[in-house]
């Protein structure tokens, strides 16, 4: 009763004089009487909060999808089975390729249907109608890129087979739909109601699908972070700092993924000669085109439940990348090829991945899929994984596919050679939850749609515009004469003479995912390819994003293949925005498919992708120059080589390398402070840890918290606290910039007035003092509680309501925060943003795999969070703690294998 002190305090009893010889039955009967009041009053209010937090269990649980036993399923042509391992791991088995993807749709409906409904709110810009107002400035961005045109089109030129998987995929989803509505469906909804009441859930459409790998190209979408941070920096540093920033890739020092082309890989499964010669010219970007991704959504608490901030839209987050790497047979103990991969994007919970098996009975040309991986919810096949036969993985190409155009605009018309045309415009309309209907125009040139006016970075280069490349910056205004012109345009520096037309500026954007593409049917082809040529002719087809493929199969073959739209510039390089009213600028096709990077069976034995450079300066062709810089890559290449000179390769030294967490300017900061003291004992009790570190960035070290909070003090002092700031985003590109500069003592940047420090060592020293009261702030006086693990918490956190800023509902999503180690451009590349006041991770290797091509039940596999979306479910998050400790749980793929192991088996079976 001590909760309750109104009801103990009415236990106190007043005693008269003249009633004293009674006054202990008297205070017997009132306690008895206050005594059987409170007992109830608590009864009472016991027994509503079981009915309260029954009907919250209810409420949750009421969402668990069926896992077993028979339900009927309109639209089957037969009988399909679905088998369930004890981490909720379906792997469907079907008699057609309908049955098939129809089965999987209704499976991921089952898991994941919020986040599919989420998905494609976001691609389709409505997220408004979802939360209100506040994200009307997100869905503004996201239809002027027109994602959804774009699937539309790619959905309309599918051919009849690929559109046939799509269909069915969605006639799966909406059998799920037809049984289950709001908070039926997901948990989610039941919270939404309490904002959004009208709110009704739509059929699920082919489209849904395809728009979300536009998101997905988004979130891979290259340089355009870069591109824009040297735009802006033009207005405040010389062109010769702007290339200090922004170095080359260390070719002397970093392996590129292709060091020699094959010559004569096999060639190329059904590709005539007209597509293999690459006879497509870029054109002008399609009108109105679309194309863009959300990374992360913020929620804010605004008077309701939920409302969603006004940016979706933000930095693809340090550390989005990824590792792959595929071993031959000559170096491992089996005999034949290990494929390893582990892409890094942002943390979420669902992780972004679904992992499925898809079967069909009998495999024949009708009924060709056995294959099984990681795919996206909402999208039918397999993205990542194997086949009966080959297996492949990919990381991001980081090839230049975006360009930023600077356009002059006089009213309704812009300038092209010297002409004024008329610009395209269409107008979009926004329907928003609690609020009336709002309009748009979408304006676009012949490079894309106009961005400037729709986020602040777009608007400050069309205020303050810049232009030319990284060594040839040059700044514009109304008056003067400055880059463009056909005449003398060079190719490489895009200096030309020419004169600037009249009128506003305005920033467009051309991007190769804002035309109709193939990528839609590209899933499929991977799915059944049984080659590598088959594999050659599906990565043909995978245009967007443009991705490092690597490739093994069950004959001993590894492989690479660099697919995707890559375009052949004009004049400029595409590192700093275009003068849009010069057509020497302009794309002028793509690189034929069989003129791109490719490698077969190399003398090696084996292939490494982490985002480095592809290939080195004397290819023909311009792919880019914003390239992780190669520490992933260097580490990987160094462990392989290290492991094979111990013995032959097995899974276990695959799964140790995705584990590695090598921090390499940790190793450098070490060489850095060798000969300093610092005069506070206190202080050098940080330099002490760093002196006896390994360098590896453990959950456990203190040095490991030392040293990267000395890494971020050191940036933030070199670049941030200025007084024109310098950003801090990059930590691979700054790893170049702050060693050159450790070699360079007498550099400019060693100064910075605005903290009142002059030279290097007095800068390393503040640094060094920064830390370490940092660190006491942080995690309290004794050094030997310091540890990394605690700081770089990851917090799995739901990209809707574990937002909203309050607590009761994100407790009812969010989990964490957990310790977890790694870092930005490690091999374990859990990312953290420099210079942000959190090492909190942020980017993470959303999944890890390794397949053993000698055994593919021997294989492996392990991601974020768990199979189901559901919150409290089982499965949603219980793969995370053998993904936090670098753990991976068997991948079961042969039938007998895996109807064995199943634990749950649900018969989805025709009916009316």
């Amino acid at each position: 009763m001590s909760d309750l002190p109104s009801l103990t305090g009415a236990n106190r009893t007043i005693a008269h004089p003249a009633d004293s010889e009674h006054a202990p039955t008297r205070r017997r009967r009132i306690g008895r009487r206050i005594g059987i009041i409170a007992y109830s009053v608590v009864a009472g209010l016991t027994v509503i909060a079981l009915i309260a937090a029954g009907f919250v269990v209810w409420t949750i649980q009421r969402s668990f999808p069926q896992l077993d036993g028979t339900v009927t399923a309109p639209g089957l042509e037969t009988d399909v089975s679905v088998y369930r391992d004890d981490l909720g791991i379906p792997t469907i088995e079907a008699d057609s390729t309908h049955d098939l993807f129809y089965a999987q749709g209704y499976v991921q409906a089952q898991d994941r249907f919020w986040e599919m409904d989420f998905r494609r709110h976001v691609t389709s810009g409505r997220l408004a109608e979802l939360f209100g107002a506040s994200q009307l400035p997100t869905d503004q961005f996201l239809r002027t890129l027109g994602w959804r045109h774009v699937a539309e089109q790619e959905v309309a030129a599918l051919d009849d087979t690929t559109r046939g998987y799509y269909e069915a995929y969605a006639d799966g989803v909406n059998a799920y739909l037809a049984d289950h509505d709001g908070a039926a469906v997901s948990l989610e909804y039941a919270v939404l109601g309490l904002q959004n009441s009208d709110y009704e859930i739509e059929p699920w459409s082919p489209a849904d699908s395809v728009a979300w790998l536009k998101a997905m190209a988004w979130d891979l979408r290259s340089n355009i972070e870069e591109e824009t941070d040297r735009a802006l920096l033009a207005s405040h540093l010389t062109p010769a700092q702007i290339a200090d920033l922004y170095p080359a890739y260390p070719y002397a020092d970093h392996p590129v993924i292709v060091p020699t082309i094959t010559a004569d890989p096999p060639a190329v499964a059904g590709m005539d000669a007209t597509a293999a010669a690459g006879a497509v010219t870029a054109g002008a970007a399609t009108s109105g085109a679309p194309g863009s991704e959300a990374v992360g959504v913020s929620w804010t608490e605004v008077g309701s439940v939920v409302e969603a901030a006004s940016a979706l839209l933000g930095d693809v987050g340090e550390g989005v990348g990824s590792n792959s790497w595929v071993v031959s047979g000559a170096l491992t103990e089996s005999g034949l090829p290990l494929l390893s991969n582990d892409p890094h994007l942002g943390a979420s919970l669902p992780s972004v991945w679904h992992q499925i098996g898809l079967r069909c009975r009998t495999v024949n040309d009708a009924c060709a899929f056995d294959v099984a991986g990681f795919g996206f919810s909402g999208v039918p096949g397999v993205v990542i994984g194997h086949n009966a036969e080959i297996a492949w993985g990919f990381t991001n190409l980081t090839a230049d596919v975006t360009d930023l155009y600077l356009e002059r605009v006089d009213g309704d018309q812009y300038w092209r050679d010297g002409a004024l045309v008329p610009l395209e415009t269409r107008t979009e309309t926004f329907h928003v939850a609690g609020g009336d209907d709002v309009s748009l125009e979408v304006r676009s040139t012949v490079h894309g749609p106009i961005v400037s006016g729709l986020t602040d970075d777009f608007t400050a280069i069309a205020d303050d515009p810049a232009t030319g490349s990284t060594d040839d910056v040059r700044t514009l205004d109304d008056e003067a004469s400055t880059t463009g012109g056909a005449d003398s345009a060079d190719a490489t520096t895009g200096a030309t003479e020419t004169t600037v037309p009249p009128g506003e500026y305005a920033v467009s954007l051309r991007w190769t995912a804002l035309d109709a593409g193939t990528t839609a049917a590209a899933i499929f082809a991977l799915n059944t390819a049984t080659d590598f040529a088959q594999f050659r002719a599906a990565a043909s087809l995978f245009d967007v994003p443009a991705q490092n493929l690597v490739y093994a199969d069950r004959a001993g073959n590894i492989g690479y293949q660099a697919p995707g739209r890559l375009p052949i510039r004009g004049a400029g390089d595409g590192t700093m925005p275009q003068p849009g009213w010069d057509s020497a600028y302009d794309w002028r096709g793509f690189i034929p498919f069989t003129e791109l990077p490719v490698v077969y069976n190399p003398d090696e034995g084996y292939i490494v992708t982490a985002n480095n450079a592809v290939i080195g300066t004397d290819y023909p062709y311009f792919l880019g120059s914003d390239w992780d810089y190669g520490w992933r890559a260097a580490r990987i290449v160094d462990l392989i080589e290290r492991a094979a000179a111990r013995g032959p390769l097995t899974a276990d030294d695959m799964t140790a390398i995705q584990a590695d967490q090598e921090f390499w300017m940790g190793k450098r900061l070490i060489g850095a402070y060798a000969d300093i003291t610092l005069p506070d004992e206190k202080a050098q009790r940080g330099l002490d840890l760093l002196a006896g570190w390994d360098a590896q960035n453990g959950a456990d070290s203190s040095a490991a918290a030392f040293a990267n909070v000395l890494w971020d003090e050191l940036a933030s002092d070199l670049f941030a606290r200025r007084a024109h700031p310098v950003g801090l985003s990059g930590q691979s590109r700054l790893f170049v910039v702050v060693d050159r500069l450790l070699d360079e003592p007498d550099s400019d940047w060693w100064t910075n007035d605005t903290i009142g420090v002059d030279g290097q060592r007095e800068m390393l020293e503040r640094a060094a003092t920064d830390a370490s009261a940092r660190l006491v702030a942080l995690q309290g006086d004794d050094p030997d509680a310091w540890n990394w693990g605690s700081l770089h918490a990851i917090t799995l956190t739901s990209g809707t309501f574990g937002k909203s800023g309050i607590a009761p509902i994100e407790a009812l999503f969010n989990r964490g925060p957990f310790p977890v180690g790694g870092g930005a451009s490690v091999v374990d590349a859990t990312g953290w943003m420099l210079g942000s006041g959190s090492f909190a991770t942020t980017t993470v290797p959303s999944m890890r795999m390794t397949i053993d091509l000698s055994d593919l039940d021997a294989s492996r596999w392990n991601h974020l969070t768990g199979t189901s979306g559901h919150a409290f479910h089982p499965n949603d998050d219980d793969q995370f703690d053998a993904w936090q400790h670098g753990r991976q749980t068997p991948w079961l793929f042969t039938r007998e294998r895996v109807e064995a192991s199943a634990v749950d088996t649900l018969v989805l079976t025709p009916g009316d």
